[in-house]
């Protein structure tokens, strides 16, 4: 990946990715920032690959026993999905304990200005407004620092989080905060210098966080940590197509979470990549988001219209069964027919109170 920007790969390209995949140095270097990490996770938060797809490719020439850690890491965005479904609107508030202590329920200013002092996070931030990614450790780590440092409520920091990241998944990010946080897991996350260092390739001393972990938590909020800005985030949706939708053919809708170009694709029907004004009010996302969510869409889809309004000003005059929509926490307002989506393990849904009970109900499965 270039440092301005994230590579747009066509389906092929994604599938030969996905076969170049190395679970065994995936597992000795994830969480090193230049580890051999897939870069696929926008391509599967948006739909354009399927977690099981993923999974089958590796396992063509790993053993599970080889590919273990990579199919976790699979595993963690299901578990994350699953307990969306069954908790529902929960996952945006403290899901298991509240988060203590909380000084405000802003996001800290550092933070926007990547201006926190430790070297590793600054970098990771600048490169998130670049590119739309950041690798995951670093996410853990600006989650950590924003938490269990400043002490912001993690909520308006996930949001601001979500609105930059290509692969923004509501359920990962934001149940992510909250493991960190400590108010989806029973302890807070805290890495210090020497640890930030050490994955970041950095080599910072005399910051806050330097000193053994029996220093933590902190007797008060590091200076550069103190000033906090309101949150005020909007996203720019394009034009719509021009289109008349016939009331008597089959209508295929995708969305930004349900991009799969080989869905549906040897029927003949409207192909429409729909984006709600309403959904982008209460989830807002940047135009690098955007305009990458319509790249996929109109390189990766033949024919596919592009409509931005809200489902029911729509489709409310179309029959119902020439409807067909993949089910997702976020579409339970759209009818017609639904379909389910590819699970690693399609048998094994509810809500797990752990990941650990989640991939022991699994892990066979493959």
């Amino acid at each position: 990946m270039t440092k301005h920007s994230f590579p747009l790969l066509a389906y092929d390209d994604i599938i030969r990715s996905i076969e170049n995949i190395n679970p065994i140095q995936y597992a000795k270097s994830r969480n090193y920032i230049t580890g051999a990490v897939s870069y696929l996770s926008p391509y599967i938060a948006r739909g354009v690959i399927s977690l099981p797809l993923v999974a089958n490719i590796v396992l063509k020439k790993f053993t599970r026993f080889e590919a273990e850690k990579f199919l976790q890491e699979l595993a963690w965005r299901e578990y994350f999905q699953r307990v969306w479904q069954a908790k529902g609107d929960a996952i945006f508030s403290d899901l298991k304990h509240p988060q203590i202590p909380v000084k405000h329920t802003q996001i800290p200013t550092a933070l926007i200005e990547a201006n926190t002092g430790i070297e590793g996070i600054d970098t990771a931030i600048k490169h998130l407004y670049e590119t739309g990614y950041m690798h995951n450790h670093a996410r853990m780590y600006t989650a950590m620092l924003t938490c269990n440092i400043a002490h912001a409520h993690w909520l308006a920091p996930a949001q601001w989080m979500y609105y930059h990241l290509l692969d923004g998944d509501l359920a990962s990010n934001m149940l992510s905060w909250q493991w960190v946080a400590g108010s989806f897991s029973s302890k807070k996350y805290v890495a210090n210098q020497e640890n930030i260092n050490r994955y970041t390739n950095t080599n910072q001393t005399q910051t806050y966080l330097d000193g053994g972990y029996e220093n933590f938590p902190l007797p008060q909020i590091p200076d550069p940590l103190n000033a906090s800005s309101a949150l005020s985030l909007h996203t720019l949706l394009p034009e719509s197509d021009t289109l008349t939708i016939p009331t008597d053919q089959k209508i295929f809708i995708y969305n930004a979470y349900n991009l799969d170009p080989l869905w549906h694709k040897e029927e003949k029907g409207i192909r429409i990549l729909l984006l709600e004004p309403t959904l982008y009010t209460r989830f807002p996302v940047s135009k690098k988001v955007i305009d990458f969510i319509v790249a996929i869409a109109t390189n990766n889809i033949p024919n596919i219209n592009i409509v931005v309004a809200d489902f029911n000003d729509v489709f409310q005059h179309i029959p119902k069964n020439n409807i067909h929509y993949k089910e997702h926490p976020l579409n339970t307002h759209y009818t017609g027919i639904e379909e389910s989506r590819d699970w690693l393990c399609a048998s094994v849904s509810g809500y797990f109170p752990s990941f650990f009970n989640f991939w022991k109900k699994i892990q066979n499965k493959f």
